[in-house]
């Protein structure tokens, strides 16, 4: 990986003119030094993405344990679940600021940090609101880390944004799976416990804060990041000082790309806090309904690989969205339908539709040509998108105990699939948020 840079920063010194910061240090040694960084940002970046969910997945394994041990009702419930996409939204909108201040690096560290202490706290603070108010501390740690990974791939790798992606999502997912499946079986572990069943995920988050620690100081990207951008026309590695400015809400794909975020976060969000309940309330045992979830989860981690690098390489992505959105479709009819009998089937195709989320952070690095630009779209989809996920898992609550089944609940999940796909394929034209909203 390092020798790929090497030669991407080679060319593009050929084909840019020199920058006086570019020019220093271009010895063996500060080759060398870049190299290192690269790999240490790789890994950071893969500790980073296997953090970023199991605060929520775990809880869902143990949600019917914690509602029992804190005396929530159902509604009460779909509100907790309804947490993580507010969080994502309010302190969301915050990274590029923060990271304009203090640098992207060192915000990623704070996050991480903010993830081990809410997930330390939270199972023994002792009420609902405190533990609304500690899981709020952790959510905001995955928040900023949600906006930054897309900047942090584009300064660092702008000519590999679908590997590299694809790499942060797999990683994500296999963070994702592995805490829906032995969340269940680690808390059997430690004496059934599901306080300390849920504090375990805080040492992950802990070591995930190590390798971001080199690039607290470091403000900026690698240190020649002046790469092109995809049609030549401007650095993909500007700065927020040196692009031009963009008044993001002017731009349809951005609002596109920002519905399309919000109705697959809905879904994802519904899942990781409803799917094992709904099969535990269709006989299915706990331990295994937590499997299920498991695989839901699991799926994208090869997905979440190759979709990313097949939707860079296609001047549109609109067929992927309507794939994936055709496997929701029918693993939600068969949820409906034999929720117990053809359980290992819909947690497949469910787990297909959930890959929605990588496919939209490819479209995010895609859709901006400078760094500057993704940080602004990826701040914008995603808050804007985390609020329209907002009402999803509290209406399946409420509609779960007023109904007195899941039959509303699933259709509504169903129902939702149809418009996410109608702007999926808006957002996935082959176009740009600079061609749209960059002001005169």
């Amino acid at each position: 990986m390092a020798r790929e840079e090497n030669r991407t920063l080679t060319s593009t010194t050929a084909r840019t003119p020199a920058v006086p910061h570019a020019r220093k240090g271009s010895g063996p040694g500060e080759g060398a030094t870049r190299g290192w960084r690269t790999r240490l940002i790789v890994v950071g970046i893969v500790l980073a993405a296997v953090n970023l969910r199991p605060a929520i997945t775990s809880l869902g394994a143990l949600l019917e344990e914690v509602r029992d041990g804190l005396g929530m009702s159902g509604s009460v419930a779909g509100l907790l679940t309804s947490v993580p996409p507010l969080c994502f939204a309010v302190f969301g909108v915050t990274a590029p600021r923060l990271a304009r201040r203090f640098g992207a690096g060192a915000v990623v560290c704070a996050g991480m940090v903010a993830i081990a202490a809410g997930l330390l706290i939270r199972p023994y603070v002792g009420g609902t609101a405190a533990f609304l108010a500690t899981s709020a501390l952790a959510l905001m740690g995955i928040a900023v880390s949600n906006v930054l990974m897309p900047v942090i791939v584009k300064r660092w790798f702008p000519d590999r944004v679908g590997s590299m992606t694809g790499l942060y999502s797999m990683a994500l997912a296999l963070g994702t799976a592995a805490a829906a499946a032995v969340t269940v079986p680690v808390t059997d572990a430690l004496g059934g416990n599901w306080q300390s069943g849920l504090a375990v995920w805080a040492g992950l988050a802990a070591a995930a804060v190590l390798p971001w620690i080199p690039f607290v100081r470091r403000r900026g990207g690698p240190p020649a990041e002046h790469a092109p951008a995809r049609d030549g026309s401007a650095p993909a590695g500007l700065s927020a000082a040196e692009a031009p400015a963009l008044r993001i809400t002017r731009s349809r794909t951005a609002w596109a790309l920002a519905v399309f975020f919000g109705l697959q976060a809905t879904a994802a969000y519904i899942t990781m806090g409803w799917m094992a309940q709904i099969f535990r309330d269709a006989a299915v045992p706990a331990g295994t309904a937590g499997l299920l979830l498991a695989v839901t989860m699991v799926m994208g981690v090869p997905l979440a690989f190759v979709i990313p690098r097949l939707a860079s390489r296609l001047p549109h992505q609109g067929p992927i969205v309507l794939a994936l959105g055709v496997s929701g479709l029918v693993g939600y009819a068969g949820l409906y339908l034999a929720p117990a009998a053809g359980a290992w089937a819909w947690a497949v195709l469910l787990g297909v539709a959930n890959c929605a989320f990588p496919l939209a952070l490819t479209m995010v690095g895609m859709r901006a040509r400078t760094s500057a630009g993704v940080a602004q779209l990826s701040a914008f989809a995603q808050s804007t998108g985390y609020l329209i996920s907002i009402p999803g898992p509290l209406l399946v609550g409420v509609l779960y105990q007023h109904s007195g089944g899941w039959g509303l609940p699933i259709a509504l999940m169903a129902g939702l699939m149809i418009p996410q796909m109608i702007v999926g394929i808006l957002a996935g034209r082959d176009r740009t948020v600079e061609e749209e909203a960059t002001t005169p």
